[in-house]
């Protein structure tokens, strides 16, 4: 029987709906008078659910729309440029009700906020405390859209926290958040968030925060997800979470536009979600639609900036960049260079065009674009073909206003040249001097000790890549090797490496493990080989290419010092062998130093299964690292 009451009451508000979909508060009472009437009957009237009843008891009664026909005072709210034209409504007999009040004040907030001066004289005149009177005296009646965007002007404008007229507002915005949309809710939560108002504006940040976790689902359009992901997503770790699973869900019908703004919104909150990530980077190679240059842009900031790497992506944004390099303003091309920097992607194509644009564009770079190409090349490894032209102009262009540069910056771009062997003497020099660098001896910061490491690496190409540098230098004292700490994390392949080693050698005092050296670079393992290929006791003998070595006697004749270097995926430029320019530095630096070097790329170690396999590789390559010396 209850079931059959259910599905009679389902049959008269489904016919209701559709035959008077939006009433008035006057209307909506009179319907709730003719629902009651027609449930009454329905007990007992099999045929009272047909669309014909409805009509006539409809027809007697009047319903009125709650959206009247747009009045000549609403055209002069829209049209009004001053905030006076606004205020002048109030006295001038157009017979105002608490919507028409409610406009106004939305309207003097967008005026006021292209003229913050007049706020401290508009919340004293008169009529503007007679349209918050109206409006608070009648907020029940004010339709759903306007009470959010009223809200939000209350908020701009602003009113103190205790005024009366906000907080009755407030609380009919609370008394109504079941009935608002999602994205009211969406909105009133950005607007909260950004508010002044203090505890009050709080408090109903945190009821609006929780009605958005958990109505997530009613989010039905791509458009009012996105919109709601960059407003409202950043107020909440379980809201983002919910609405990257409803983008997972959307994702296809998502265009170039929504998928370029739900990338950006990931990358302004460092939210690396990798499902999503490959969801929009499938459909983003699978699906034809044109990329525009913008697009194209914001694409490659934000995977650089989540650094997700997929390489069909990437292809697709060098290929499609390519053919717009003539329209790209230097800007442009700085960020679309330090975003494939970041991405670890070098396409030869793609960066000659950059090198070509800077060389015909040179009066456009400023000094901040080409340091920012200059440091993505320096990453990359990148040397151009037409290398003596680009780097002369890079010369000529830095010189005069290298010192003028913040000074982490400076030691950026001197390390870039370093790395490019492109570094003058005077460049040393200028970051080399002691009234330069001592600020960031003992630095603390990880910033300062990224940039001291940093001066480290220009202070060992000095020494060992020019020969005719006179100074200055980095005093000994700032060079001494720090030891690292006993807690640091160890890789699953220098953990298998270690062990391999350990077997190899069979004394833990034929080798050393994480050696610092006074260049800034840190050999994974260094040993010590006789003429005879016979392993050495690393501490029975000096090391004069260390920064402290020790005192005791020299390696015996033909004896080699063996560092084996340790390259694992994240030293590599995305799907290449290529080593990036930091490492390649590293190496040319140890090189120098007097030491053999022993290669380790990943992806040969994990072709060894064995233990022997292993130990006879680690055997091999150190055996051709010194037939190759012989041979020079």
């Amino acid at each position: 029987m209850a079931a059959h009451l259910v599905k009679r009451c389902s049959c008269l508000l489904r016919e209701a709906t559709r035959l008077a979909p939006a009433l008035a508060p006057v209307g909506q009472l009179r319907l709730a008078r003719v629902a009651h009437k027609t449930l009454t009957s329905s007990a007992t009237s099999p045929s009272s659910c047909s669309p014909s009843f409805f009509k006539e008891l409809l027809e007697k009664e009047p319903v009125f729309t709650p959206f009247p026909e747009q009045q000549e005072v609403d055209r002069l709210i829209e049209k009004a440029t001053r905030p006076e034209e606004l205020l002048k409504l109030v006295d001038g007999g157009h017979g105002l009700h608490h919507n028409h009040a409610a406009l106004i004040l939305i309207r003097l907030s967008r005026l006021l906020s292209q003229q913050p001066q007049d706020k401290a004289l508009l919340l004293k005149d008169k009529r503007f405390q007679q349209l918050l009177h109206m409006v608070s005296s009648q907020v029940s009646g004010v339709w759903h859209g306007t009470l959010v965007k009223l809200l939000r002007s209350l908020y701009t404008l602003p009113l103190p926290e205790t005024s009366q007229e906000l907080q009755s507002v407030e609380q009919e915005v609370r008394w109504r958040l079941r009935r608002l949309k999602y994205k009211h809710l969406a909105f009133l939560a950005e607007s909260c968030a950004t508010s002044t108002q203090g505890q009050s504006a709080r408090e109903l940040l945190g009821e609006l925060l929780v009605h958005l976790e958990r109505r997530w689902t009613e989010i039905e359009d791509s458009r009012t997800l996105v919109a709601i992901m960059a407003k409202a997503g950043h107020l909440s770790e379980l809201l983002m979470t919910r609405l990257e699973d409803k983008c997972l869900e959307l994702v296809e019908r998502f265009g170039p536009d929504e998928l370029r703004k739900v990338l950006l919104t990931l990358a302004a909150q460092g939210r690396r979600s990798v499902p999503l990530l490959r969801a929009i980077s499938y459909h983003l190679v699978q699906k034809p639609f044109p990329l525009t240059k913008g697009t194209l842009l914001d694409l490659a900031y934000a995977y650089g900036k989540l650094n997700f790497h997929q390489s069909q992506v990437c292809q697709r944004l060098a290929a499609d960049l390519l053919p717009l390099m003539p329209s790209l303003t230097p800007s442009e091309v700085a960020r679309c260079a330090t975003s494939f920097a970041f991405l670890k992607w070098l396409n030869m194509p793609l960066f000659e065009a950059f090198v070509q644009h800077i060389l015909r564009r040179a009066p456009e770079v400023t000094t901040a674009h080409l340091c920012s190409i200059l440091l993505a090349f320096a990453r990359l490894n990148f040397r151009p073909e037409q290398e003596e032209q680009f780097f002369s102009q890079v010369h000529e262009r830095l010189g005069p206003v290298l010192a003028s540069l913040e000074p982490a910056l400076q030691v950026d771009v001197v390390w870039a040249l370093c790395v490019l062997q492109q570094v003058q003497e005077a460049e040393l020099q200028a970051v080399l001097d002691p009234g330069f660098h001592t600020r960031f001896l003992g630095a603390t910061s990880p910033k300062d000790q990224s940039t001291f490491q940093k001066l480290l690496h220009i202070n060992a190409t000095a020494q060992l890549e020019h020969p005719e540098y006179r100074g200055p230098l980095l005093p000994a004292m700032a060079v001494d090797p720090t030891p690292f700490a006993p807690d640091r994390k160890v890789t699953l392949l220098q953990q298998e490496f270690r062990e391999a080693l350990r077997a190899l050698l069979g004394s833990a005092s034929l080798g050393s493990f994480d050696v610092a050296t006074q260049y800034g670079w840190v050999l994974d393992a260094e040993v010590l080989q006789d003429a005879d290929g016979q392993f050495l006791p690393l501490r029975d003998f000096a090391a004069p290419h260390l920064a402290q070595p020790a005192e005791s006697r020299l390696p015996p004749p033909g004896s080699r010092r063996l560092a084996i270097l340790l390259w694992e995926f994240p030293n590599f430029n995305s799907k290449s062998k290529d080593l990036l320019g930091r490492f390649v530095l590293a190496r040319r630096h140890l090189q120098a130093a007097g030491f053999l070097l022993v290669d380790v790329p990943y992806y040969e170690w994990l072709e060894l299964k064995s233990e022997w396999q292993k130990g006879a590789y680690l055997k091999d390559k150190m055996r051709k690292a010194v037939a190759e010396e012989l041979a020079k």
